[in-house]
C-alpha cells in the first residue's frame, strides 16, 4: 500500500534550479537567505508586469492554466472602472493527496511566493494580501515569512496581509471557496459562478492565482523575459514543478525545464521501466498508456496532444501487476467523499459514478458500463464548482485508457490482478459531510433535511434554482437536474423559502432520520420534463 506523502518529500531538480535555488543550502530560506540567493527585486508598473507575464507566456500553475496577464489586466480594469482597491490572493490550498509542489514552495521558499504577490499588489495598488493554506506546516511557514517582512493585518498597515487557514478538502482549493472563506463564510463554493477578477474578496476585484504562479513571476521579474526564455520550450518557457508518486521507488517533487521527456522524470523517481499507465495532472487529470509515455514531454501542450494533462503537476505511474480499474475505483470513491454536499451533480452524481465503476468490477456487464458513461456525462458542467467536471474527466479517461481490462471485467471474469493501492490517498478517509472553515460548524455541512421534487407537479418554473443554487441547477429542458438532495445546514432557510415559493407546490422538505443516513442510491436525473426518468442501479 502506498503511504500518504509527507508535506515536504524529497526535492530534485533537472538542470539549473530557479524556484528551488538555495534548497541545497538550507531547509527553509528565511528572508536574509532568500535575498542572498535571489537578490533584491525592484517594483514594476501594472502594464510592465502584464507585458512581462505575456512575454513568458505565464499561465496559472494550479490546474486551469489561465493566462496570468489577462487576469492581471482584467483586475486592473475592473478596479479602475469601479474606483476601488483590488485584493491579491495566493492560493496555497493544495488538497490532493498526490500533490505537494506548492506545499514544498511555501515550506521552503515562502519569500519567493511573497515576492510575486507583493509585486502584483504594488502594481495594482492593492492594500490587502491573503495567502490561503490548508496545512499546519504551510501556515507556520507563511506566517513566519510575513513576520520576517514586518507585514501584518493591522488596520494601520499600508498593506494588510494575513494567512487564511482552511480544512484539507478537495473543494476548499477552488477559487470561489477560498474567497468565500476569506469573507467569513464556509470554505465551499457559493453555488454561483462569479469571476474573482470582477467581484472577489469583499466584492472587490481580486487577483487570485496559485503559489507556484507567483513564484514564477518573481523569477521572471528578476532575470527578465529573455533570460527566462532561455530555459525550456520556446512557446512554454521556464520550469515546472511536478509531484511524482504512485508506483515509484522515491516519491518526490521535482523542478524540470519544459521539454524534458516524461519518461526521464519517471526514471529519476524509480518508476517501472514499462508502466501500465501514468495518471497525469492529478485526480482531476487523465491517464496515458505506456506507449504514449515515450512520446510525451513535460509541457502543457505536449500532454494535451497525447491525451494527458499537466493539470496540478502530479505524475502517477502504476505497475503492470495491479488492476487499473481497481486503483481508479479507490480514487473515484475518494472524489465522491470530497463533495461539499451542496449540489446534486456532485453530491449525488459522484457517488453514483463510483458505484457504477464498482458495478463493472463486480461483473455488472455492458449495462453497468453504459450507466457509468451516462452518469459521468451528466455531472459535467452542472456543479457549483469544477469538482464534478474534473472527477468526470478522470472517470472517462479511465474507461478510455484501459480498454483491455475494461473488456475483461465487463465481458469476462475480471483481469485477475489485485489492487495494490499505489495511488496515494489521505489516511482514514472522510465522509461527504459539509466543510467547516470560516463559519461555525453548526452552520456548515449537510443538515438533517432533504428536499424533494415531485415530478407529477413540477412545471419547470425555475424558481428553485434561483433561490437555492446550492442544491438545484436547471438542465437543458428547464427542469431541475436532481430529484432529491440533502440541504447544507447554512442553506436551510433558503430551502424553506424555495418550498413556500414554488408556484406548482412541487417541492417538499423532510427531516432525515437515522435510518436514512446510509449511502445514497439516487443517481442524477437525466431529463425530467413531465416524466420521472432516472438512471437506476
Amino acid at each position: 500500500m502506498n503511504e500518504a506523502l509527507p508535506d515536504v518529500p524529497e526535492v530534485r531538480v533537472v538542470g539549473l534550479p530557479q524556484l528551488t535555488s538555495g534548497f541545497d543550502l538550507v531547509e527553509r530560506l528565511d528572508l536574509p537567505m532568500h535575498l542572498k540567493v535571489h537578490g533584491p527585486l525592484e517594483p514594476m508598473g501594472g502594464e510592465q508586469l502584464a507585458k512581462l507575464s505575456e512575454a513568458i507566456n505565464l499561465k496559472g500553475r494550479g490546474g486551469a492554466g489561465f493566462p496570468f496577464h489577462k487576469k492581471l489586466r482584467s483586475v486592473a480594469e475592473a478596479a479602475i472602472k469601479r474606483g476601488v482597491r483590488p485584493v491579491v490572493v495566493v492560493n496555497g490550498s493544495e488538497d490532493e493527496p498526490a500533490c505537494r509542489k506548492d506545499t514544498v514552495l511555501i515550506n521552503r521558499a515562502p519569500h519567493l511566493i511573497l515576492d510575486g504577490a507583493l509585486l502584483a499588489a504594488e502594481a495594482l495598488g492593492a492594500r490587502t494580501l491573503v495567502v490561503g493554506v490548508t496545512r499546519e506546516s504551510t501556515q507556520r511557514s507563511m506566517e513566519a515569512a510575513l513576520a520576517e517582512r514586518g507585514l501584518s493585518n493591522g488596520r494601520r498597515s499600508a498593506l494588510r496581509a494575513r494567512v487564511q487557514r482552511n480544512p484539507v478538502r478537495m473543494v476548499t482549493g477552488a477559487a470561489a471557496s477560498l474567497i468565500r472563506s476569506i469573507d467569513g463564510g464556509p470554505a465551499i463554493p457559493p453555488g454561483r459562478k462569479i469571476s474573482a477578477s470582477q467581484s472577489g474578496v469583499g466584492g472587490a476585484p481580486t487577483l487570485l492565482s496559485n503559489a507556484e504562479t507567483f513564484a514564477q513571476l518573481a523569477i521572471a521579474a528578476r532575470i527578465g523575459p529573455e533570460r527566462y526564455g532561455n530555459t525550456g520550450l520556446y512557446d512554454e518557457p521556464g520550469t515546472v514543478m511536478l509531484t511524482v508518486s504512485g508506483a515509484v521507488a522515491r516519491p518526490m517533487v521535482i523542478e524540470v525545464p519544459t521539454g524534458v521527456p516524461l519518461r526521464y522524470v519517471l526514471q529519476l523517481a524509480g518508476a517501472p521501466p514499462v508502466p501500465q499507465g501514468v495518471l497525469t495532472g492529478g485526480y482531476h487529470g487523465k491517464w496515458i498508456d505506456a506507449a504514449t509515455v515515450n512520446e510525451a514531454i513535460v509541457s502543457r501542450n505536449s500532454l494535451d496532444a497525447v491525451g494527458g494533462a499537466l493539470g496540478a503537476g502530479a505524475i502517477l505511474p502504476i505497475t503492470q501487476e495491479t488492476c487499473p480499474l481497481g486503483e481508479s475505483l479507490r480514487v473515484a470513491q475518494w472524489l465522491a467523499e470530497e463533495s461539499a454536499g451542496q449540489c446534486g451533480p456532485c453530491y449525488l452524481g459522484l457517488p453514483a459514478a463510483a458505484r457504477g465503476l464498482e458495478d463493472i468490477l463486480n461483473g455488472g456487464g455492458p449495462a453497468a458500463l453504459e450507466a457509468l458513461k451516462q452518469v459521468a456525462k451528466n455531472v459535467k458542467r452542472r456543479g457549483a464548482c469544477s469538482h464534478p467536471d474534473g472527477s468526470a474527466m478522470f472517470l472517462e479517461s479511465t474507461i478510455k485508457a484501459f480498454t483491455d481490462d475494461l473488456a475483461a471485467h465487463v465481458l469476462g471474469n475480471g483481469c485477475g490482478r489485485p489492487v495494490e493501492g499505489v495511488l496515494p490517498l489521505f489516511e482514514g478517509g472522510r465522509t461527504p459531510t459539509g466543510i467547516p472553515g470560516g463559519a461555525e460548524a453548526e452552520e456548515s455541512g449537510p443538515s438533517r433535511q432533504k428536499i424533494y421534487v415531485d415530478w407529477t407537479l413540477c412545471r419547470g418554473h425555475g424558481l428553485c434554482a434561483d433561490i437555492l443554487p446550492e442544491v438545484f441547477e436547471l438542465g437543458a429542458d428547464g427542469f431541475p437536474t436532481v430529484a432529491q438532495a440533502q440541504v447544507p445546514r447554512y442553506a436551510e432557510a433558503k430551502a424553506l423559502r424555495a418550498v413556500r415559493r414554488c408556484p406548482a407546490l412541487a417541492l417538499r422538505l423532510e427531516e432525515e432520520t437515522a435510518r436514512d443516513k446510509g449511502p445514497s442510491r439516487n443517481l442524477p436525473v437525466l431529463s425530467q420534463g413531465r416524466g420521472r426518468r432516472a438512471l437506476g442501479r
